[in-house]
């Protein structure tokens, strides 16, 4: 256990809602008048944590907090010797399957080498041969129309690897894909290239606080945010008036900015997925001594 005297502790809380503020912000205003934004209120409808909770700091698991008496009764957290802490084991035994799960998920994705040739064509996946009242973002015309997506769908090959992006497919778009992938074979499915699996470790921390430091959390969440964006400027949504330039994966120039983004956001999900691999741990040994 690492003890953290309660200036040093406190200077990083006060760091941690400094910045979830300018993260939140115009997420929380929306809110407060009824407005949805369809790019950028994404991680709080799909993930549904409210953003009220990236505001809290935690040190993690294995950090005694000294002078913390405020956070005593705080769920999940527990007196340890002159301070406050995580209670690592009892998370570990309420959590064991999702902190499993977790691990063999992360680790399994960092194995693999990433698949670089999907651009993004499971938002047009989503769509295919729907009415235009069946479109999701129904506030966001379609670039090429209906029949331009339908188009794309119908000349490329899918190959979508990830679940969570699968089971939003249209019956029409389902059997177009090359894989079928599911909730059971996330582990052996999941590889780095994919913008859906690097927006997961944001899940993942979410699954795993407060064992997670705080700035962990933010970290995940910036890297959402940034893999969110690119999702909806390479899907076949018109995102011009959210201010945001299309990737037009249809073309030999769009397929080549997509592959170079999703390079680099595999290459900044790495280090993330193993300091969330670290907790994992953490919280297994701690289940382990208990």
């Amino acid at each position: 256990m690492t003890t953290l005297p309660s200036p040093q502790w406190r200077s990083r809380e006060a760091a941690h809602a400094q910045r979830a503020h300018r993260l939140t912000a115009a997420a929380v205003e929306r809110r407060g008048r009824g407005e949805k934004h369809p790019v950028e209120d994404f991680l709080f409808t799909y993930y549904n944590w409210a953003p009220g909770k990236l505001a809290r700091w935690h040190p993690g698991v294995g950090v005694v907090l000294e002078d913390a008496e405020e956070r005593a009764d705080w769920a999940n957290y527990v007196r340890s010797g002159t301070g406050v802490a995580v209670d690592g084991p009892g998370l570990a035994s309420a959590r064991s399957a999702t902190i499993r799960l977790a691990r063999d998920v992360l680790a399994a994705t960092r194995g693999r080498a990433p698949m670089l040739a999907c651009f993004g064509l499971h938002e047009w996946a989503m769509v295919h041969r729907t009415r235009p009242e069946q479109v999701r973002h129904a506030g966001l015309p379609l670039r090429l129309g209906h029949a331009g997506t339908d188009d794309v769908v119908e000349s490329h090959k899918i190959r979508c690897s990830h679940h969570d992006a699968f089971r939003f497919f249209t019956p029409s778009a389902v059997p177009l894909n090359e894989l079928q992938p599911t909730r059971v074979d996330q582990a052996a499915q999941e590889q780095p290239g994919c913008l859906h699996a690097t927006m997961d470790c944001y899940r993942w921390a979410m699954k795993l606080s407060p064992a997670v430091p705080g700035e962990l959390l933010l970290d995940c969440f910036e890297l959402a945010r940034d893999v969110r964006i690119l999702d909806m400027r390479a899907s076949p949504y018109d995102v011009t008036s959210m201010g945001h330039e299309p990737v037009a994966i249809e073309t030999p120039e769009g397929k080549a900015a997509y592959v170079r983004a999703q390079r680099e956001f595999a290459e900044r999900a790495d280090p993330l997925r193993v300091r969330l691999i670290a907790v994992c741990d953490a919280l297994l040994a701690q289940a382990t001594s208990a």
